[in-house]
Formats: C-alpha cells, sequence, structure tokens
C-alpha cells in the first residue's frame, strides 16, 4: 500500500504529531544530560589540600581518625564514584544500589539490593553498615551518599521476628495502597531499624555528612530514601493512621500486623536527638534541576513555557486532567505552548496487572482525553525505570489511540488492565533509557502548536 500525500490532512496530522513526539523526547533527554550526578558533583563538592569542601562546610580531613563513605539507592555507584573522583581513592566504605557497578572502587564492600522490593542483599547491606558505623572512632568522619531507591535496597527490620518475606509482603502492600510516598515512608521508617534517623543514631558520636540527590520534595528530604540520616517529622501516630485510611494493617503479614493492632511502633529520632548534633546536610541535585533543564531546552524549541508542579502526589487521573486544562488554557494565547511538572503521581493497582509503572499509565490516561487533538505528553522517570516494566515511561499523542486500533490494540482495555507499557512498546513509544544511575523524580512533559 502506498503512504498517503504529504498534502492530505491527516498526513499533516500525523507529520504534526511525530514533530511533537520527537520535541518531548528531546527535552526529555536533554534535561537528563543536564541534570548529572558528576555535574553536581563537581559544583558542591571538592577536595584541595586536605580540606573537603560540601556545599558551605569545610571539613579537614587529617584531623579524623577515620573517614567513610556510606553510598546508597539508585544513584549510589554514580555518587561514589564521583566522590572518590573529587577527594581522592584514600577512601573505603559500602556501596549498595540496586544494579551491579560497572567497575568496583578500591576499599569499597559492594551490596546488590532490591527494588522496588527488598531482597536478601537488601538485608545483608543493613546488617554490614550497622555493623561498619558501630565500630567508627568517636573521631570519625562519616559522609553518607544518599539517593532514591534507598529504601528497598538497603533494609534492616526493627523487630528480629519480621523476616524477608514479611518485608516483601509489607512493601507490596505500602506501594500497591495509592498512598504519597511520604506516607509510605513514614511506615517504612518506623518499621526499620536504619530509616528514620536511626542510621544516623548508629553513627553517633561520629562527625557526619549526607549528600544529597533527592527524589522527593524539596521541603520533604526526610522521606528521601526514607530519611536515614535526617530527624523524622513522623510520628507513629501518623503511622497507625495512614495504615487505617489506607486499608492497609489487615493485609500486612502477622508479624507486623500485631505492631499495628497492639499500638508498638517505637518513635524514631527527632530533632533534638543527640546523634544530629554533629550531622549536615546537603541536596546537591534534586527535580528542580531536571523541571529547570526542560523549561530551558522547550523555551529554546519556540514554546511558551510554564512549570506546574501543583499536582505533585496527586492521583493520576486528577493530575492529568489539571495539567491537560492548563495547557488548553495556556495555549489560547501562544503559538506553541508547554507545560513542565515535576515530582510523582499516584496509582493504586490491582492485585492482578500488567506491565507499566505510574509514567506509562498517566499517558495512556492522557491519550484518551486528548484523542483528535495536537497534544503530546510524555511521563519518564529520570532513574530510567517505570514499575515492572523495562522502560522509563512513554510518550503519547492525540494518534496514540487511532494508532492503536490499527495494530489491534485496545488502549482502554490496556488502561483497566494497568498494561500500559506493553501498548506503548509496540507502538513505539515506550522511553527507554536504561538504569541512568540517578533518580531525580518525574518528569512530565505536555506540549502542542
Amino acid at each position: 500500500m502506498s503512504e498517503r500525500p504529504a498534502t492530505g490532512s491527516a498526513s499533516v496530522r500525523d507529520r504534526n504529531a511525530r514533530e511533537l513526539r520527537l520535541a518531548a523526547r528531546e527535552v526529555f533527554q536533554d534535561a537528563l544530560a543536564q541534570s548529572t550526578i558528576p555535574q553536581a558533583f563537581a559544583r558542591h563538592v571538592n577536595c584541595d589540600r586536605g580540606v573537603l569542601r560540601v556545599g558551605e562546610d569545610l571539613f579537614g580531613l587529617p584531623g579524623y581518625d577515620r573517614v567513610s563513605v556510606i553510598s546508597i539507592g539508585k544513584g549510589a555507584h554514580s555518587m561514589a564514584d564521583a566522590f572518590v573522583g573529587e577527594v581522592g581513592e584514600t577512601l573505603g566504605g559500602i556501596v549498595a544500589a540496586p544494579v551491579d557497578p560497572g567497575t568496583q572502587l578500591r576499599g569499597f564492600r559492594y551490596f546488590r539490593g532490591g527494588h522496588p522490593l527488598p531482597n536478601r542483599e537488601s538485608l545483608n547491606a543493613g546488617r554490614a553498615i550497622l555493623r561498619y558505623l558501630n565500630v567508627q572512632p568517636p573521631q570519625s568522619l562519616v559522609i553518607f551518599l544518599i539517593s532514591g531507591g534507598g529504601s528497598a535496597c538497603v533494609e534492616y527490620p526493627i523487630d528480629n521476628d519480621i523476616t524477608l518475606e514479611d518485608i516483601v509482603k509489607t512493601y507490596e502492600v505500602l506501594v500497591h495502597s495509592g498512598a504519597p510516598i511520604a506516607e509510605i515512608n513514614a511506615i517504612r521508617k518506623h518499621l526499620s531499624a536504619i530509616k528514620g534517623g536511626r542510621l544516623a543514631r548508629a553513627a553517633a558520636p561520629a562527625q557526619q555528612v549526607s549528600i544529597m540527590v533527592s527524589d522527593v520534595p524539596d521541603k520533604a528530604l526526610d522521606s528521601l530514601s526514607s530519611g536515614l540520616t535526617m530527624p523524622d517529622s513522623s510520628t507513629v501516630e501518623d503511622c497507625y493512621r495512614i495504615a487505617t485510611q489506607y486499608a492497609m494493617v489487615e493485609e500486612f503479614p502477622p508479624t507486623v500486623r500485631e505492631l499495628f493492632t497492639g499500638r508498638m511502633l517505637e518513635e524514631t529520632p527527632k530533632a533534638d536527638h543527640p546523634a544530629f548534633a554533629r550531622a549536615r546536610w546537603w541536596p546537591v541535585l534534586s527535580n528542580t534541576t531536571v523541571q529547570r533543564a526542560a523549561a530551558a531546552k522547550a523555551a529554546l524549541h519556540g514554546f511558551a513555557v510554564e512549570v506546574d508542579n501543583s499536582c505533585d502526589d496527586w492521583d493520576y487521573a486528577k493530575a492529568a486532567d489539571h495539567l491537560l486544562n492548563r495547557l488548553r488554557k495556556l495555549r489560547q494565547g501562544v503559538s506553541r505552548a508547554c507545560i513542565v511538572s515535576g515530582g510523582e503521581v499516584t496509582v493504586k493497582v490491582k492485585a492482578k496487572h500488567g506491565s507499566g509503572g505510574r509514567n506509562s499509565h498517566f499517558a495512556l490516561y492522557c491519550a484518551e482525553k486528548i484523542a483528535g487533538e495536537n497534544i503530546t505528553v510524555l511521563s519518564a522517570g529520570t532513574d530510567g525505570i517505570d514499575g515492572n516494566s523495562s522502560a522509563a515511561g512513554a510518550v503519547a499523542d492525540g494518534t496514540t489511540v487511532e494508532r492503536a486500533k490499527t495494530l489491534g490494540l485496545d488502549t482502554s482495555k490496556a488502561l483497566a488492565g494497568y498494561d500500559s507499557a506493553s501498548l506503548f512498546e509496540r507502538l513505539g513509544d515506550a522511553i527507554v533509557t536504561g538504569p541512568t544511575g540517578n533518580n531525580l523524580r518525574d518528569l512530565r512533559v505536555l506540549m502542542t502548536w
């Protein structure tokens, strides 16, 4: 069959859709490239003549009996490599990430923990870190390199009766509950021997500095990897309320359920705890960095850009409706309009589901809302991972539903079955980056002309 002539209206529409999809991909890829861990460390971390600068803090390394590095999360390898690159190869410590390293640094012990669910290595890493910190001399400097994903790839239960299987079941209940990440992490903190500031307590009285690559809202840094080294702003009462609100308690395994029904959770360290007297925290990279880079790139393409983060942690459908409404209003006064939105949306997943995550699900929902319109929506995770799929997310537009039908695919069925990634892969609209070694939350780009 020959192609339709370029002069036809359908052909013009398809060409516009392709160009918008390419523009959205370019904005996302450029935002990733402008928000790397090495770039952030070059700006905020350096060592000259034995004096380490982190942000505005200075540490004279020769004055410490030991200098140790604990790197945790999806960015653990990149952060450890960047830090050693700035400071030198005389350091040692532990690195725990959900992927294997390209190469290993001398003097470091490595663990491959699980994500999004803990595995045996997650517990091995938690145990090893606690033991390592417990033998630090008081006149030590402990450098914590923390990125998103640490909640799962490093873990150790607060109660020895809680098994790995219990932890995994609890995480599944939390992740599928539909609760925002801050509320999920509040419960994780109180069930863990290392989260909610308890890792800082284990390191005390050593001098501590946490360098953070954040995948949480800027005002909620104690949610990053469940607040390993920070005073915890959540309480046991918050946990009881959250578990009740989202009907979690009966879904928890018996060892965890008992802690809730018996109200036996132990409180986490708060801001006045002595463990934080010699602790500092420096976020060097966050979702804000990605948003600014995306907005700048879209502006170079001639788009009028509006940044809208008001829907952070909203239900995916409510967030999509809001952002599409903002885009339609913005385009009334300009020839090219773009909305950039950072943060995460929530999706309450049914027990039986297909392939995908919140980003491809968001994009597919939008596809049905913009069918026939000259609008493109991209939603992707900066870590390169979206739920249980191999993609970071997806890009959808006004032709997605129609193109899916030509392949015998039903967008409504895929949406109802939480099988969005499979559909976008068939269409060639999945965004595949592979693990990026970074984790700065999600980015949504909505464009029209």
